[in-house]
């Protein structure tokens, strides 16, 4: 999902994440083959549970992706300000824009002293940004646009949606396990003796679901850090600054790890859209963690704004 703006394409990254969403397109064609499969040696109610499942992660899927920027908003406890209530952050946001060639988000500050920043939105013309008032006290002006330039390729990427796309197996197998749970332990024992057949199916059904939401999650987490490091490479093209953004990183992360752990794990709903996680780094369990993680690691997200600054160096 490409988009007509200035930010810079990375081949190698784009490469990678198509294939990720590949492979969760054939999990799903799997998952549905399964299912169908199932549902031919099951009886009607079953497959009425499955198709509730759809159905209703479907909903939730179009919910998130129209209602997204309002519930990480509330989430986040933040409001919509104005150019002359935030005139600094405004006028980076207005030049961050106008290098991207993109329209201008909403603009949100959330009063927090954890330092961060989201930006969500269906598309570009739905789009809101949101900074902490910790983030603002914490960075110089040119870090804090490295940070937004971030943020805003998030919107010019359309990564709402395609997160969106990649979430609505995850979703359905969730359902699917929580359904057929409930399933066994209150309906089993009330069936008809005709109806025996149905508990297994339904353990069935809940197995291949708890498989497929392994496999969907992993595969979810790797295209999300992903498209983390893509933000970071377009985003550092675009200021021509990746030591701003890299420093901005170092502080952003040195403040999280000075929050106390209830204050983060408040905020752990917003980890996906967040520029760095709510959550204390632990370099012994960091190697173990990564694969479960919404963000690669600080020293990955460094190491590749390094190359690019090499980059921006032979080029002068």
């Amino acid at each position: 999902m490409a988009a007509r703006t200035r930010y810079a394409p990375d081949r190698g990254l784009t490469a990678r994440m198509t294939a990720t969403m590949f492979l969760l397109g054939l999990v799903f064609v799997v998952f549905i083959a399964l299912i169908i499969g199932i549902g031919a040696a099951t009886h009607a109610s079953d497959a009425v549970i499955v198709l509730f499942a759809l159905i209703l992660g479907g909903g939730f899927a179009i919910g998130s992706l129209f209602y997204s920027d309002k519930i990480a908003l509330s989430t986040a406890g933040a409001v919509e300000v104005t150019p002359q209530q935030a005139p600094q952050l405004h006028g980076i946001v207005d030049r961050v824009c106008a290098l991207a060639d993109m329209p201008k988000p909403r603009v949100a500050i959330a009063n927090s002293p954890m330092p961060n920043a989201f930006a969500t939105g269906r598309n570009a013309d739905k789009a809101v940004l949101c900074v902490t008032t910790g983030l603002m006290n914490m960075l110089e002006t040119e870090e804090l646009e490295g940070v937004i330039a971030h943020e805003l390729s998030h919107v010019a990427h359309k990564d709402v949606q395609v997160m969106t796309i990649a979430s609505f197996l995850a979703v359905v197998a969730a359902l699917l396990i929580r359904i057929s749970f409930y399933g066994e332990l209150f309906g089993g024992g009330r069936r008809s003796g005709n109806d025996q057949n149905s508990l297994p199916i339904l353990a069935i059904i809940m197995l291949v679901s708890i498989v497929v939401y392994a496999v969907s999650f992993l595969l979810i987490r790797l295209l999300s850090r992903y498209r983390e490091l893509a933000a970071d490479r377009s985003g550092a093209l675009l200021t021509g600054q990746p030591s701003a953004l890299k420093s901005a990183l170092i502080k952003v992360s040195q403040g999280i790890n000075k929050i106390p752990t209830k204050d983060l794990r408040t905020a752990e709903p917003l980890n996906a859209f967040f520029f760095a996680p709510a959550a204390h780094l632990n370099a012994k369990a960091a190697s173990l963690s990564t694969i479960f993680s919404t963000h690669p690691s600080l020293e990955r997200r460094l190491a590749e704004l390094d190359k690019i600054q090499r980059q921006l160096s032979q080029g002068q």
